[in-house]
């Protein structure tokens, strides 16, 4: 629902005004913002100088969802959507989910402001509070470069350097903070914008040639070949390229939910389903291979101790990732040391086409069949709840005629409902495994598939922690009709913590019985659904059996089709999950989950 302004017939140029045909320049269709006073001249200019058209104001409820519906458009399209923060305050709300895209590596341009940086020309209180002396430094962390320019032509340059650094790989957020002073100053004349056509992007690394050939050395004697597929392209000629080269290696694939679709899940290469951390049986593969081939994977040398027991694995590793470049000394998400025979700073997917053009001509390899134990399924109902399991396995089976493309996944979800035979069949996880981002990722996720055309059902599964702590940014997308469904795993608990405190009570021989204390949400029970009413949505609540599930998911796909936004509220026994998660607290240090 683009808001059209009133025309402005005013000539006079204002030092926003050049920033804000700069964003229209650099193909911004969308700017996501929480209204704030220190970026009012840009706000002003991006409404009576471009008419609010490319980029469009999108308004958020709160900064955290702002950032969130940036990410989530990114997951999509790939494409980076500029963000607009308020000052020291609205920067402060945003660092979650500006962490998520750090973790994430998504390309992402924010804009902040403060000031008056001229004291002289603050007004009182408000001014000097939201004006700090080195904004920047509360994200420097997790931000690829920040910078505060002081002039209009520094500020011109300096948000396309954000938006090349932005983009370049290993993506990431950048942070260009705006003097207020200098967006409201009255300029002579439209200066000139930096010649876009002569920044060009940098390219993406090639392997070098003697990493190349120390791998196909490595590939062409390998008998149990294993590709580990993690942060790769979600483009479709990729995705065909990575299936290519499993067939013509007979390699095994390995994959896992905190990354995107990268793999068919039904093709034979890949045996064991994509779960958040990798199952024992699937860690088998680990253990048995040759030579394993390591595609910008999260974590691969803790995934290797985790199927090694502790050891890294026999087998011979390739390495190739970009994301040394992003690793600094404040966030500890570069993971544990890899282990790595041949390690090369390059593009995964430039190596996988590098090695398919090598091994041209060479027929297929015969893989080594491996058949998964066949699992037994739990119970349906547990304490008058529906299990997890028996949850997951309706919502695939009813959508499956749909096209569902599952824009968010909670942590407990079985590994067997997931089928992906497409890049945008599952977009992934938020990255910095925090609480609050599922429903802002989940509208951005959904504006994306709509503005492409796509035909797609927009499904995000979200627990019901993540809904509460995001549940308003499911008003900018009733506000800017983009259809999605939403489906609340409510187990009215933070109950991965209760599995936790069970953990130390066992420890150290107290109750266990005290586990739930300060982590239940009820007495009362929240309703979901009516929060979700109140945010415009239709809200269906409070379903406890497959059955109605199944009805409830017949209805709320006829809404979504017509443009609405539908919540559904689905009561589920936190009890199955307990296995998963027992695993997930041996790997994991202490932290959050919902």
């Amino acid at each position: 629902m683009t808001e059209r302004p009133i025309p402005s017939d005013n000539t006079a140029v204002f030092g926003s005004d050049p920033m804000a045909l700069l964003l229209r320049e650099l193909g911004y269709r969308y700017i996501a913002l929480t209204p704030g006073a220190s970026f009012r001249g840009l706000h002003d200019s991006l409404v009576n100088y471009l008419g609010n058209e490319k980029p469009e104001l999108l308004l958020c409820i709160h900064e955290e969802s702002a950032v969130a519906l940036a990410h989530g458009w990114t997951r999509v399209t790939g494409l980076p959507m500029p963000v607009a923060l308020h000052s020291n305050v609205g920067l402060m709300h945003a660092t979650m989910s500006i962490f998520n895209a750090w973790c994430d590596r998504i390309p992402m341009v924010i804009l902040g402001a403060q000031g008056p940086l001229d004291a002289m020309a603050r007004r009182p209180w408000v001014d000097w509070i939201h004006t700090s002396t080195d904004l920047a430094a509360l994200i420097r962390g997790y931000t690829k470069w920040d910078n505060q320019p002081g002039s209009v032509p520094a500020a011109l340059e300096s948000i396309v350097r954000a938006h090349q650094i932005a983009t370049t790989q290993p993506a990431g957020p950048t942070y260009v903070c705006l003097d207020a002073g200098l967006q409201e100053l009255p300029l002579a004349a439209m200066p000139d914008r930096p010649p876009l056509a002569r920044y060009a992007q940098p390219a993406s690394a090639d392997p070098a040639p003697e990493s190349l050939a120390a791998t196909l050395a490595l590939l062409k004697d390998a008998t149990r070949p294993l590709l580990m597929l993690g942060r790769v392209s979600h483009k479709r000629e990729d995705w065909n390229r990575r299936v290519q080269l499993a067939e013509k290696l007979g390699a095994h694939v390995l994959t896992d939910i905190k990354t995107g679709a990268s793999f068919p899940t039904a093709h034979p290469a890949q045996p064991f389903p994509p779960t958040l951390y990798v199952t024992p049986e699937a860690g088998g593969l680990i253990r048995d291979a040759d030579v394993i081939v390591v595609l910008d994977w999260i974590d691969p040398a803790g995934t290797m101790r985790q199927a090694c027991m502790g050891e890294l694995p026999k087998g011979k590793v390739v390495l190739c990732s970009l994301d040394q470049y992003s690793h600094n000394g404040w966030s500890m998400d570069y993971q544990a040391l890899p282990p790595a025979d041949v390690n090369m700073l390059a593009s995964p997917d430039r190596l996988v086409e590098r090695l398919l053009a090598a091994l041209e001509g060479e027929a297929d390899r015969p893989r080594l069949i491996v058949t998964p134990q066949q699992q037994v399924p739990g119970p349906d109902i547990i304490e008058g709840r529906i299990s997890v399991e028996a949850m997951a396995r309706t919502v695939v089976d009813t959508l499956e005629a749909e096209k569902p493309s599952y824009l968010r996944l909670p942590l407990g979800w079985p590994g067997v409902s997931c089928r992906f035979d497409d890049p945008l069949d599952y977009i992934g996880f938020d990255g910095g495994g925090g609480i609050g981002s599922g429903p802002g990722m989940a509208a951005g996720a959904a504006l994306a598939l709509r503005d492409l055309g796509s035909d797609r059902l927009p499904v995000a599964v979200l627990g019901d922690g993540d809904f509460l702590m995001g549940v308003t940014a499911l008003w900018t997308a009733v506000h800017y009709k983009v259809p999605l469904l939403v489906l609340v795993a409510n187990n009215r608990s933070f109950f991965n913590d209760e599995l936790h405190q069970e953990r130390m009570a066992r420890m150290r021989g107290r109750p266990i019985e005290n586990r739930s204390i300060g982590l239940r949400m009820e007495n009362p029970a929240i309703d979901l659904a009516l929060l979700a009413e109140g945010q415009g949505c239709h809200g269906i609540g409070n379903v406890t059996t497959p059955e109605a599930l199944k009805r409830a998911l017949h209805k709320a796909v006829a809404r979504v089709r017509d443009g609405e936004v539908v919540v559904i509220d689905i009561s589920v026994a936190p009890e199955y999950a307990r296995a998963t998660s027992n695993a997930m607290l041996r790997q994991s240090a202490p932290g959050k989950s919902d």
